[in-house]
């Protein structure tokens, strides 16, 4: 047994060190149940009166406010994700653009730097925008994307990835954390057999950033890519991140040529020079109200701290799967992710045959989760905000239900 199948959620919330980031946060209507952290974070406290800042230094200083602190932002933000909370060293993470504009960018100046290879490798069930980038990308150079099939209560594993690769791989893309499943791929072990085979690896850590353990320059990670509008608590449509190893940087050439991934912007000088360091992979002006708003949920999650995130993460997987035993596998409800923690990120899913209804009828009845077809309810569990009272409540309904 574990010792949430021991412990009632009252006793757990008790013992929650991070309790009291609940209060930190804007609450929702009375009742609510929300286990979609996973997909967009509540909204901090703090943020709308950092808003409130930047504006009023919009409305005062003007373009003057370039000059005090804006342009730096996607930097200074990015060097605070990454050495807090993505294991990487200073210089190598920027905050700019979407994800899927951060993944084009970083997969196809991975693959100008392999020419010679023709073979990308990704997993069937990676997050759809991944999966469309990466197919964009070979339709448009005549290269073939070779796919991992892995379990689907799990992702692929090393021998999985080792499987595919060869001499032709010019770039193995993989999600951290699976959207499906929460499986909690290997980093390490699989970016190693990337390179054993001459290939870059670059890591989608949208399901992993502020909520599990992440070690960039340690794994021997080439690039990677991530949204901060989940657990990171950014807001709808925050702009994204990249992290490109410094080794790479003097190499790799990102493909969208903007006036700020110029040497010197401001010379306005014809031709392009990219500019030195992780700033050659930005593109366009700074979103500044965006990023402050990401950087108002970073200083909550960098506060919490990643070790402690990390098993309030595991103490409430560890209850929902308790509690799927208990209550919803006798009712047909099949465990859609890992029991073992240390291969499980930061939701659990749940399959049943009528999932889209169940989500439906939960939703009507206060209680968000997600649909993921073709038969997956994902509970999002989001370490600074869900408390385990509320995951009993939401998961009592679907007992109901069915």
């Amino acid at each position: 047994m574990t010792p949430s199948e021991l412990i009632s959620a009252a006793a757990l919330d008790e013992r929650d060190a991070l309790a009291s980031f609940r209060d930190r946060f804007t609450p929702a209507e009375d009742g609510l149940v929300y286990l979609d952290g996973n997909s967009l974070g509540r909204l901090p406290a703090a943020t709308p009166e950092r808003m409130a800042t930047v504006v009023g230094e919009w409305g005062e200083r003007l373009i003057r406010g370039w000059d005090e602190g804006w342009m730096e932002l996607p930097l200074t933000v990015g060097d605070r994700l990454g050495g807090e909370l993505l294991g990487a060293g200073a210089g190598q993470v920027a905050v700019a653009d979407s994800t899927t504009v951060c993944l084009y960018k970083l997969a196809a100046a991975a693959l100008d730097a392999r020419p010679e290879r023709t073979e990308i490798v990704t997993d069937r069930d990676n997050f759809p925008t991944d999966r469309y980038v990466l197919e964009g990308l070979a339709q448009s150079r005549g290269l073939t994307v070779r796919w991992i099939e892995a379990a689907p209560d799990a992702g692929p594993r090393p021998a999985d990835v080792a499987a595919v690769v060869g001499p032709k791989t010019a770039l193995v893309a993989l999600s951290h954390v699976a959207y499906r499943s929460a499986f909690l791929l290997d980093m390490a072990a699989i970016t190693a057999v990337a390179h054993e085979a001459g290939a870059l690896a670059l890591w989608d850590l949208s399901h992993s950033a502020g909520v599990a353990p992440v070690e960039l320059d340690a794994s021997g990670a080439d690039l990677a890519t991530g949204c901060t509008y989940k657990y990171l608590n950014g807001g709808p449509g925050a702009p994204a991140f990249l992290y490109v190893r410094a080794e790479h940087q003097p190499a790799l050439r990102q493909p969208i040529w903007g006036w700020l991934g110029r040497r010197d912007p401001f010379l306005m000088a014809p031709g392009y020079e990219p500019a030195v360091g992780i700033a050659s992979f930005l593109s366009g002006t700074p979103p500044v109200l965006a990023l402050n708003a990401v950087a108002a949920g970073i200083d909550l999650v960098c506060e919490a701290g990643i070790a402690a995130l990390r098993a309030k993460s595991v103490a409430l997987g560890e209850f929902v799967i308790a509690r799927h035993d208990e209550w919803l596998a006798p009712r047909g409800v099949v465990l859609g992710s890992p029991r073992i923690s240390a291969e499980r990120g930061g939701h659990v899913a749940l399959v049943h045959s009528q999932a889209a209804e169940l989500c439906r009828a939960l939703a009507a009845r206060g209680v968000i989760t997600d649909y993921r077809p073709p038969d997956i309810i994902r509970v999002g569990l989001a370490p600074l905000t869900t408390s385990f009272a509320e995951v009993e409540r939401g998961l009592a309904v679907l007992r109901g239900l069915l």
